[in-house]
């Protein structure tokens, strides 16, 4: 019998700037660049994309992390080597393609994927994390949206993200002025949900997926397909059906009976 989980494991040796390791019901990748702190460059948005996929089907799996190797980083940006010599249609292509293959994915999990964010968050790096539907950061975090600086915009989903987690004004700032804010002014504005020490940072983020993996899959991934709809015309009718199609499902049933049993539900 074909062992897909077995097979994926396998297939990890494949990944040049990957790490992916299976923790029980959690996915942990690790970009694993540090020669470069930890930077985006097409391989590595490829080899996420893959990653992603291979977890999407695993239903043994209930939620992923996403982080950096190593203390100083967890993306410092993209690798501005790969499209110093870009002209306009390439220049299109490649957030197109980014956004399409890599950022709209993690967005679009039905798996909740979490970003521990140990180190410099700047450009793509935030614009990932950005994608993630949790951060937490450790106490050295620094994070920013830099793209002005070289004559550029947000080219993953910065413009439109930031704002939705800080606000119109605060997300300008950022992207006008450049500069890096702190963990702690990331909590402030609501960036990031909590700060830990870096020793302490990926462990936290292990506790909340785990504690989240216990919970109804087929409702957290209702809720993550609502909550993407959060202050659109569609948002409100999400979840309306979303809310009736899981009163005709087994996870519903069954959180319904152990609550009744009193006992803890077996999703």
């Amino acid at each position: 019998m074909f062992n897909l989980r077995k097979f994926q494991m396998n297939c990890i040796m494949s990944y040049e700037n990957l790490i992916l390791s299976q923790e029980g019901a959690l996915s942990v990748i690790t970009i694993n660049r540090p020669q470069s702190l930890n930077a985006l460059n097409a391989t590595t948005i490829s080899e996420l994309s893959h990653a992603l996929d291979s977890i999407a089907d695993d239903d043994a799996c209930r939620a992923v992390i996403i982080t950096g190797s190593g203390e100083k980083s967890f993306v410092a940006g993209a690798d501005i080597k790969e499209f110093s010599d870009y002209g306009t249609a390439d220049a299109e292509q490649l957030a197109r393609t980014g956004q399409d293959s890599l950022f709209n994915k993690i967005e679009n999990m039905r798996k909740p994927v979490l970003a521990a964010v140990n180190g410099f968050a700047l450009g793509g790096g935030l614009e990932l994390a950005l994608a993630c539907h949790i951060r937490y950061a450790s106490e050295n975090a620094k994070l920013g949206l830099p793209e002005v600086t070289l004559g550029l915009i947000p080219g993953y989903g910065g413009t439109q993200r930031l704002p939705k987690l800080v606000g119109k004004g605060l997300a300008s700032e950022m992207i006008f002025s450049a500069k890096m804010i702190s963990a702690e002014r990331a909590k402030e504005i609501g960036l990031v949900n909590e700060v830990f020490s870096p020793e302490e940072l990926l462990n936290k983020t292990k506790e909340l997926a785990t504690q989240i993996a216990r919970n109804s899959p087929m409702a957290i991934s209702k809720a993550i397909a609502a909550i993407n709809l959060y202050d659109t015309e569609h948002g409100f009718e999400t979840e309306i059906k979303s809310f009736g199609e899981l009163f005709e499902m087994e996870d519903k049933r069954e959180g319904v009976a152990a609550f009744l049993e009193k006992r803890k539900p077996n999703f």
